[in-house]
């Protein structure tokens, strides 16, 4: 049952980069020296949380690193196995969110259901999904970089339109990297 729920928020998490507007945060260590960088690497298996939503979701997080590769290589960046200046990892996380509306009736209008005074409230919930892009010195082995983004979750039928999103979303993320200095 544990594993079918991490499933079903797994598919949530893609819906990060559906629709909805995706809210961007980011930071970085303002003395570490972005303009020397020339290679990356992936964090490796044990290096990262397996704990965390993506490392138990292979394909989702193929996707998002395969739109990371595409925009890190845009920015000048080569991947390699071996030797390289940076580590690029990714965390994912769902949190289920509840939303309050009040609403007031039209003045001078009676509804039984409302209330004597004409309004009522409405409580709904939604998933909101998180996803960390980290950029890891590895000369110094403390973070350099980290990108933040949020947004309430869809769910897909259509992998390329789940693809499309990711794509767009994760350079949402990437777009204030490497930070002007």
């Amino acid at each position: 049952m544990k594993k079918i729920v991490v499933v079903l928020l797994v598919c949530l998490l893609v819906g990060l980069f559906g629709c909805s507007p995706v809210t961007v945060r980011y930071d970085y260590d303002h003395e570490y020296n972005f303009d020397e960088l020339e290679t990356y690497r992936w964090v490796t298996a044990d290096e990262t949380d397996q704990n965390d939503v993506l490392a138990k979701n292979t394909i989702v997080a193929k996707r998002i690193k395969t739109a990371v590769d595409n925009e890190l290589q845009a920015k000048g960046l080569t991947k390699v196995e071996d030797n390289a200046d940076l580590a690029v990892n990714i965390l994912g996380g769902v949190e289920e969110k509840m939303q309050i509306h009040q609403h007031r009736g039209s003045y001078g209008w009676y509804h039984p259901w409302w209330g004597p005074y004409g309004g009522y409230t409405n409580v709904s919930y939604y998933e909101e999904g998180t996803l960390v892009i980290d950029i890891i010195s590895l000369k110094t082995k403390e973070l350099a970089w980290r990108g933040v983004g949020t947004s309430t979750l869809k769910e897909y039928n259509n992998p390329d339109k789940m693809q499309r999103d990711i794509d767009a979303a994760v350079a949402q993320i990437l777009a204030n990297y490497p930070p002007i200095q």
